[in-house]
């Protein structure tokens, strides 16, 4: 089982997301967090695979919970998932261990997360 945490404050965005997530893989576990400290409980007890992580969360931000999730987690995959199209948070996403960045005003973001979280499965299986 391949399991995904959707860190996001909107729920509605959370559960659309997760709804998505389970009709496009059979395979997959999808849990959500509203901030970061729940993020981190959550991939502790969860053992996480993939983390699709927003920027602006209640308490610490999502860059800031992405680089103690790499300094932490092995293995684990974090997605910056964010409506901030903005170089510095890149930058900053980036440096602090983010595996990768989609912007949620994009015409593909559906299809770029569904083919990241394809990506990070096939990865999965591969590393086996």
């Amino acid at each position: 089982m391949f399991r995904t945490l959707v860190v996001d404050d909107h729920v509605g965005f959370r559960a659309g997301v997760r709804s998505v997530l389970e009709s496009e893989f059979p395979d997959i576990q999808v849990e959500e967090a509203g901030d970061g400290s729940e993020a981190l409980d959550k991939i502790a007890r969860f053992r996480t695979d993939l983390v699709l992580m927003d920027i602006k969360l209640p308490g610490d931000n999502g860059i800031q919970v992405t680089r103690v999730i790499k300094a932490t987690y092995d293995g684990v995959a974090v997605v910056i998932l964010t409506g901030f199209d903005l170089p510095q948070y890149r930058q900053a996403a980036f440096r602090n261990g983010a595996d990768c960045y989609l912007y949620k005003g994009s015409a593909t973001c559906m299809t770029d997360v569904l083919a990241r979280v394809e990506g990070a499965m096939q990865a999965r299986k591969a590393a086996s």
